[in-house]
């Protein structure tokens, strides 16, 4: 079991991150929508994986002009290349992000999570996030 620890950039500066090695087993995160969290994966493998995250609170949300919306299989993040990195910002998926969250088919990603890099930085004219 991979327990992905979320790295705190609000003290600016140069942040070293903790990476965990995604094992197909049980990989979780803990979110909270008042930190801006944003999840880091990147492939480091020879193949492509198609990872799920998905939080056990969540079953259906209200879309406008959609309806009811069943979003109980997990957001599935897309094929992730060999050697590509995917940013997601938490808070756009914030409804999958519901009780327990675990990251499925993600077997060899490496993970990154972190909090607070949104809105606390103090951004430049070269400033990257």
């Amino acid at each position: 079991m991979a327990t992905i620890v979320a790295t705190d950039t609000r003290a600016g500066g140069v942040i070293t991150v903790t990476e965990t090695t995604l094992d197909g087993s049980s990989d979780t995160f803990t979110y909270d929508s008042g930190l801006d969290l944003v999840l880091v994966l990147r492939n480091p493998t020879g193949g492509a994986i198609s990872p799920v995250i998905d939080g056990d609170g969540g079953t259906t949300v209200q879309a406008t002009g959609a309806g009811p919306v069943d979003i109980s299989g997990g957001l599935a993040v897309g094929s992730i290349a060999t050697g590509a990195t995917v940013v997601l910002p938490l808070r756009s998926w914030s409804a999958y992000m519901q009780g327990s969250i675990d990251i499925t088919s993600g077997t060899g990603l490496v993970a990154v999570l972190l909090e607070g890099c949104l809105k606390s930085a103090p951004m430049g004219p070269n400033s990257v996030i």
